[in-house]
Formats: C-alpha cells, structure tokens, sequence
C-alpha cells in the first residue's frame, strides 16, 4: 500500500526558503514518477515538479524553474523540494504524489498524500 506523507509547510515572508519532505512507503521508484503539485487559493491544482524513473530527470512547471529544486533520498524512500526566492504566488497546499506517468498527466496521479500549507506573506 503507497503512502505519502508531506511535512515542511510554513508561514515565509517573500524572498525566504522552505524546504518540503514527502516521506513515501509502498513507492516503486523503478517504475513510479513521484513528484509534487500545488493548489493556490482558487486556482486549479498544478504540477510543480516531477522525477521520473523513465529518463531519470526531474521536470519542472515555468513558474518555478531556476527558483525550485527537487531532489530525493532512496535509503530514506524521501522525496524533497527545496523552494529558494519563495513569492506570493506560490502560496497554496503542495501534495506529493507517486503513481504511473501517463499521457496527459504532469507526474504520477495513482497516490496522493494530505499535503502541507505554504503561505508566502510579508
């Protein structure tokens, strides 16, 4: 059983770094694309960034490139991200995720976890 747990939410003003855990279980990483996705406050969930097992690369949305890195720890079957020059806009709950990558999907979709708040606010 796949289980996704999210940690590292916070309260930041703007410019300041917040680093998120995905602690998974149940993850087959040789064949599952974990990653996170965000949902703004009236905004549609979006795809943040995304490892696939397939080419071995991490991708990541526009808005967060060169800002945003992720990063993961198989001896800890962790996931991380790392948000640096952190803005308004990217404020909302960030969600882990595992599951097959398909056409049309950002990343993974089959799992989710509860997710972590990041509210960016001066």
């Amino acid at each position: 059983q796949v289980q996704l747990v999210e940690s590292g939410g916070g309260s930041v003003p703007p410019g300041e770094t917040l680093r998120l855990t995905c602690a998974a279980s149940g993850v087959i990483f040789d064949f599952h694309a974990i990653g996170w996705y965000r949902q703004g406050p009236g905004k549609k969930r979006e795809g943040v960034a995304c490892f696939s097992m397939t080419d071995g690369y991490v991708y990541y949305a526009n808005s967060v490139k060169g800002r945003f890195s992720m990063s993961r720890d198989a001896a800890k079957n962790s996931v991380y991200l790392e948000m640096n020059n952190l803005k308004r806009e990217d404020t909302g709950v960030y969600y882990c995720s595992s599951g097959m990558l398909r056409r049309n999907t950002f990343c993974g979709e089959d799992y989710w976890g509860k997710g972590t708040l990041v509210t960016v606010s001066s």
